[in-house]
């Protein structure tokens, strides 16, 4: 959730959030005042309407049987892209119960792609992995998940990665990696332009080469890249920008064309329009997170509508959700574009936790933290649910008269970012944010992968 492009527009991000407050530097969530007084004891009717639509979830760890998800995965038919939140970038448990979720879609209901918030071409180097078993995958992920992508490099997604490659290996129904996200974009993928407009276009080749040539020249791995560019002066990032939308209205406008190269194009594109915004200006970060959001959403119907993959899309609550938390950070969700671009085609699927831990960056490096429920939080209530973990699909808990204005009640609701430390909670009405809802009691921090 938290803004990944250069260093200006993180700053912009604390500027928007303000200052952390006594609450969240103790590492206790700071619920935002909501805009309807909840009380601490859940209504008694809303716990057993809950009761009546909750499906039990047998734990977070992926393999042995799948038979308690079968009402998930019913519920999932008619959706090509399904959106599966996290409450958190480092809550392991979250990323082992999307494993989970994806080994069941895949062998089950015919899935065939996860895309996560990741940059486009760090998926494109895993994706070529898991097809094709080639490379060190500790190693990619090592090159690929940096600076605010860290997160990410954990044990959790190297087993997930490390089944699908053994599914693929296996199985003629395969299953791609694809990345939504677009703050960095390898060297491999300007190659890729190249040695494309080299076979079928060679007269662009000259202009392409000048008009990437700035991009080409930040050095170095993934922070290092996105450090040297967010270090750039605007005027010099506008004119990246305008050369980036220049180099893919000439492969657009080219005799032949092919719609992989026009997507690796406009991706490039996306990453310096985002770094085009004046970070310094809290007007233009608010409308640099609306953009990526924006993007991330076309990023991923693109990808469906040109491969027919039904995908799983894994990201923070925060942009799965169809009404926004923080509307004065992220205005519009990526939840909410996709609804628009495909309709009900797209489900979102919220997570929840009762409390646990989680991990998060901090101004000198990543740390673990704890984290509650607050009575009248949203989770304080749905913790009151007789499973200690499970699902309920919203929009049949609605059928419950009971349940109507509580689904419809905006109340303080984790949004963790993956700074610490920021405020953990923020207003939302359940039934106005997501389509299910699964729920876990308690979720432990994501374990770092560790290399030789």
């Amino acid at each position: 959730m938290t803004i990944r492009r250069s260093a200006s527009l993180a700053l912009a991000v604390t500027a928007l959030l303000g200052p952390a407050t006594a609450a969240t530097a103790a590492g206790r969530p700071q619920a935002a005042p909501s805009p309807a007084a909840a009380t601490a004891a859940p209504d008694r009717q809303v716990v057993a309407g809950l009761d009546r639509y909750a499906h039990r979830l047998r734990g977070a760890q992926p393999g042995g049987s799948s038979a308690d998800l079968e009402a998930f995965g019913k519920a999932t038919r008619g959706a090509s892209i399904v959106g599966i939140g996290e409450v958190s970038h480092g809550s392991g448990d979250v990323f082992a119960l999307k494993d989970r979720l994806l080994r069941h879609l895949v062998t089950r209901e015919g899935f065939s792609a996860f895309a996560m918030e990741i940059n486009w071409s760090a998926a494109a180097r895993i994706d070529a992995y898991v097809r094709t078993g080639e490379g060190d995958l500790r190693q990619i992920m090592g090159d690929e998940f940096q600076d605010a992508y860290g997160l990410d490099d954990t044990e959790e997604y190297l087993r997930l990665f490390s089944w699908v490659r053994e599914h693929n290996r296996t199985s003629a129904h395969q299953v791609r990696i694809v990345g939504v996200d677009f703050s960095d974009v390898d060297p491999e993928q300007y190659d890729r332009l190249f040695a494309w407009a080299g076979r079928n276009t060679p007269a662009l080749v000259p202009e392409l080469r000048e008009r990437y040539a700035a991009l080409r020249a930040l050095r170095g791995g993934v922070a290092e890249r996105l450090a040297a560019y967010g270090a750039l002066p605007l005027a010099e990032r506008k004119k990246m920008a305008e050369d980036a939308d220049a180099a893919y209205q000439l492969l657009e406008g080219a005799a032949k064309r092919d719609a992989r190269v026009l997507q690796d194009a406009r991706v490039v594109s996306q990453m310096a329009a985002s770094n085009a915004f004046d970070g310094d200006d809290p007007a233009q970060a608010l409308a640099a997170n609306r953009y990526r959001d924006r993007a991330m959403a076309e990023n991923a119907v693109w990808w469906q509508r040109n491969t027919g993959d039904r995908i799983l899309l894994s990201a923070h609550d925060g942009h799965i959700t169809y009404e926004t938390a923080l509307p004065h950070v992220y205005p519009v969700t990526m939840g909410a574009d996709l609804r628009e671009l495909v309709g009900k085609e797209y489900l979102a699927v919220g997570t929840s936790a009762h409390g646990g831990a989680y991990r998060a960056r901090t101004a000198t490096g990543v740390g673990t933290f704890p984290f509650a429920a607050a009575p009248g939080s949203n989770e304080y209530v749905l913790d009151q649910v007789r499973h200690r973990d499970f699902y309920v699909d919203l929009r049949e808990a609605r059928r419950d008269p009971a349940l109507t204005g509580w689904l419809d009640t905006a109340r303080p609701t984790f949004m963790i970012p993956g700074r610490y430390p920021y405020q953990t909670a923020w207003p939302l009405a359940l039934g106005r944010g997501y389509d299910i809802v699964m729920h876990l009691h308690e979720v432990g921090a994501s374990v770092p992968l560790t290399r030789p």
